[in-house]
């Protein structure tokens, strides 16, 4: 089966020299015999081992009828959303790992992939080398999703963890995730929670059946975590991760959110560290069920992509059942009317005390270690209804943070 490679990236490379390395293993496990044809890169490679699969024209692919199965790495939206296009059209089956693609476009390509009786497939685009979409559509159809949690961005909890760990400020670790090659010159799409978003909403879209766009996601990145809150969320018993979540409510409409919470040490999640990622799915049938991996890098990610390399190998002549439907209007139920604890920090001033216990009936309150802060865990109730009690309490907020149960 021949194959062509669309971006020649990190993630690009590691295909074709997994699939150059692999071939004999490949065929002997599965029996598909996988042959990379075209790889298609604006860039020079004179002098590569690759260079006679080199085209900078997308025509070489889209009009190439030996080519089966295009793999899609380019990223963002454009040209990849009109070559994939095409390329279902013309009846080629697509793997692509552009988690931007899928939660942007998911829904179209997945209707043109039907229209066509091919294959769009994804599964690197939410986990990198962590299984998860074909866990979701297959191994628990049998089950009633609930809810999904996931520490779904590496470099993120990178930052976080060396904050916890070492103690190291946000510009010092983020510093260290660049030079490390765990976050990008600009790590904007990370630190602000936007590929997360993307992700989840990949994830969401999936499990509960309609579409869900990124930009209708309420989404906070960690830039605004301090070590002040790791120390003292350490005392209440709690570490802090950037947290994915969605949920469907009782009235079948969907809580979504991306934001830095505060995570119970006993949590399957609390112990993800470093630039590992993972994913808690609660089922009705399974209970808990945590997938847990590297999110990233070439060789995992390239994994992923072969492995519904293999899938399209299985199913050239059909399509899979396989995505959901279009956008439904008013799906997403506000967060701020959804019941949280939140974490809240403020100047230990005069009264402050006396103001957290009479407002927020209950609630645990701790002094930091140098008696100028207080922080304090509200009891559940409607987040609009807590941030408005907050405004007009009189007290010097520092931080405000949702508090999970995850």
């Amino acid at each position: 089966m021949k194959i062509a490679v669309m971006g020649f990236g990190v993630v690009g490379s590691g295909v074709v020299k997994l699939i150059q390395k692999n071939a004999p293993v490949i065929r002997e496990n599965t029996g598909a015999f996988l042959e990379v044809k075209r790889i298609l890169d604006i860039r020079d490679f004179d002098g590569s081992e690759f260079a006679p699969l080199m085209t900078k024209s997308f025509s070489d692919i889209e009009n190439d009828d030996e080519i089966e199965v295009v793999v899609e790495t380019m990223g963002g939206l454009n040209p990849a959303f009109d070559f994939v296009s095409r390329c279902l059209k013309k009846k080629k089956h697509v793997v692509s790992s552009n988690k931007e693609l899928v939660a942007q476009k998911g829904f179209e390509l997945l209707a043109l992939a039907r229209e066509n009786n091919v294959n769009f497939l994804f599964e690197a685009s939410v986990g990198g080398g962590i299984p998860i979409i074909r866990p979701l559509s297959r191994c628990l159809a049998g089950n009633r999703i609930d809810a999904i949690a996931g520490i779904l961005n590496g470099t993120t909890n990178f930052i976080m963890t060396k904050m916890i760990m070492e103690r190291t400020d946000f510009s010092s670790a983020l510093a260290l995730a660049q030079k490390l090659g765990y976050a990008e010159k600009d790590p904007t799409a990370d630190v602000e929670g936007l590929d997360a978003c993307r992700k989840i909403c990949i994830l969401a879209s999936l499990v509960f059946g309609n579409h869900i766009y990124p930009e209708k996601v309420h989404t906070e990145g960690i830039t605004g975590i301090t070590l002040a809150d790791m120390e003292l969320a350490e005392r209440f018993g709690y570490v802090i991760k950037l947290i994915a979540q969605a949920k469907k409510l009782e009235d079948g409409r969907l809580y979504i959110i991306v934001s830095p919470a505060l995570v119970p040490k006993e949590s399957m999640l609390a112990p993800v560290n470093d630039v590992f990622n993972a994913c808690l799915v609660q089922g009705d049938m399974t209970g808990d069920i945590l997938l847990y991996g590297k999110g990233a890098g070439s060789s995992a990610t390239a994994s992923a992509v072969v492995g519904d390399i293999i899938d399209c190998a299985d199913n050239l002549e059909k399509r899979k059942f396989f995505g959901w439907k279009e956008e439904k209007e008013g799906q997403i139920e506000d967060y701020l009317n959804i019941p949280v604890s939140l974490f809240v920090r403020v100047k230990n001033e005069k009264d402050a005390r006396q103001k957290v216990e009479s407002l927020f009936n209950g609630a645990r309150i701790i002094e930091s270690e140098s008696k100028a802060e207080l922080g304090f865990i509200t009891g559940e109730e409607a987040e609009g209804a807590l941030r408005e009690k907050l405004s007009d309490s009189g007290l010097t907020v520092l931080s405000s943070i949702r508090v999970t149960s995850y």
